[in-house]
């Protein structure tokens, strides 16, 4: 069994997708990549979407990651936010998927916790304790590829531990776990109840 192993840490948005790579080598982390995939110049949402999946794909063909960890959308007062949010998510996680990459869902709150032991820690906060822990030269200009890089930490931080997240192993175990729960008694047969008293 090989101690080494790659995770793709990803911020979904369609505005800036973050990414960042880490290698574990008996247990250690070692610092390979990260960056930001940029969309403020593309207006049409569907081409955002189109170029996070390719995006996300020649990640996986260029590094092949063993495992994918991804931020969860966080409900905020824009539902609209929300929902492209969560379209960007969904983009990213089939393109693992795809790859039959297991993944796994964070809520900010839990990689802010990993990371620097706080659940409502700033971006800020983050990057320099990402800077801290992995020796980083510098931090970049948007810290969305930070925010990337903490959902790949924060994987690691949590390997082993029983509820991390959600987790998929495939499009099989993405679809039964998020699949409506069927009725007692199948479709179309719903039992009657007679709620009348009998009489005695």
């Amino acid at each position: 069994m090989s101690n080494e192993k790659i995770i793709l840490g990803i911020d979904p948005g369609t505005t800036i997708m973050g990414f960042g790579l880490i290698k574990v080598e008996n247990k250690q982390m070692k610092f390979v990549q990260m960056n930001e995939l940029l969309l403020q110049k593309y207006k049409d949402p569907y081409t955002k979407l189109k170029l996070i999946f390719e995006r996300t794909i020649e990640l996986i063909d260029t590094y092949h990651p063993d495992e994918i960890a991804i931020e969860a959308p966080f409900f905020g007062k824009n539902v609209q936010s929300m929902l492209k949010l969560g379209r960007a998510q969904g983009v990213a996680m089939a393109a693992g998927l795809s790859r039959q990459i297991p993944i796994t869902e964070y809520l900010p709150k839990k990689i802010k916790m990993a990371i620097t032991g706080n659940g409502n820690a700033s971006k800020e906060q983050v990057a320099r304790m990402l800077q801290s822990t992995l020796g980083l030269k510098s931090l970049p200009k948007n810290l969305d590829s930070t925010d990337g890089l903490a959902a790949a930490v924060c994987h690691f931080y949590n390997e082993g531990k029983i509820d991390v997240g959600k987790s998929y192993s495939g499009w099989d175990a993405f679809v039964k776990q998020n699949s409506p729960p069927t009725p007692k008694g199948g479709v179309g047969n719903t039992p009657i109840v007679n709620l009348r008293k009998k009489k005695s």
